[in-house]
């Protein structure tokens, strides 16, 4: 491998900060551990926002505030156990954040299920289920947060996270791609509703990005497959998707709503 090749497949350096949310409340959703969820959490805090994460596994939740609280201090993170597909607990998630700092600027909707199974054996539940995370579970979350951002009167942003899948075609993942294209739907949609309230919605689009729980939930096989495919021969850091976010929840995107960004390498 040459010098330009092997330069090629290396993750770059890590991006400082520039205090782009300095001042700003944020809720992210499924930001317990080390994937985009917890990279956006962290890169919310660096760049000076104060953030409540919620997440469905209450250990790891409390976990990753305690390690976030020991570098940022615990007035800038706090935590909120939060299963998406449950009505009463997003409510509860949403009153809280607007407790916690008096009101709320942006929201980061991650949470999502994958899975892969042919479309011929896939049972109902498997499909619904999915679908209630990844594509209700942004709903009832984008659906409070609208209520509390107009409430509010003083604007705010939501970001949305999609996938590369809801655009490509890719075998075994019809629920997660039907899923993930309503999200985008989704983002279009409200944003112009949202617009008039002075809220701005838009939506990320990864292709790979790796981390631990997919690495446990995908085949090395098709892992090494999705890579290849990728220009730069490497998968993405999470973080280098979470910049993205912090982009679209910051001033510097202040005329963008509706749409979706691919944070992508991918060949078509």
């Amino acid at each position: 491998m040459s010098s330009v090749e092997e330069s090629r497949n290396e993750a770059p350096a890590y991006v400082p900060a520039h205090g782009l949310l300095r001042g700003r409340t944020a809720v992210i959703t499924a930001a317990a551990g080390a994937g985009i969820g917890g990279a956006t959490a962290r890169r919310f805090l660096e760049e000076g926002a104060r953030v409540l994460i919620s997440d469905a596994h209450a250990r790891r939740l409390k976990e990753s505030e305690d390690a976030l609280a020991a570098e940022f201090g615990a007035d800038r993170i706090a935590s909120l156990p939060c299963d998406v597909t449950d009505e009463d607990q997003v409510r509860a998630l949403f009153a809280h954040a607007g407790r916690l700092h008096g009101g709320l600027d942006v929201v980061v909707n991650n949470a999502g299920l994958g899975g892969t199974a042919a479309l011929v054996d896939m049972t109902d539940e498997q499909w619904t289920r999915v679908l209630d995370v990844t594509l209700n579970g942004t709903f009832r979350c984008t659906r409070a947060a609208l209520r509390a951002l107009k409430d509010s009167g003083r604007g705010g942003v939501i970001v949305n996270n999609a996938s590369v899948i809801g655009w490509r075609a890719q075998t075994g993942q019809a629920h997660y791609a039907a899923a993930k294209a309503g999200v985008m739907a989704l983002t279009r949609c409200a944003a112009l509703e949202a617009a008039e309230f002075g809220v701005r919605i838009n939506a990320v689009a990864p292709s790979l990005a790796m981390h631990p729980h997919l690495a446990k939930v995908t085949s090395e096989e098709l892992l090494a497959e999705l890579t290849a495919r990728e220009a730069f021969g490497r998968h993405a850091e999470p973080w280098e998707i979470a910049n993205v976010i912090v982009f679209l929840a910051s001033g510097y995107s202040s005329y963008m709503t509706g749409e979706t960004v691919s944070v992508s390498s991918q060949h078509p």
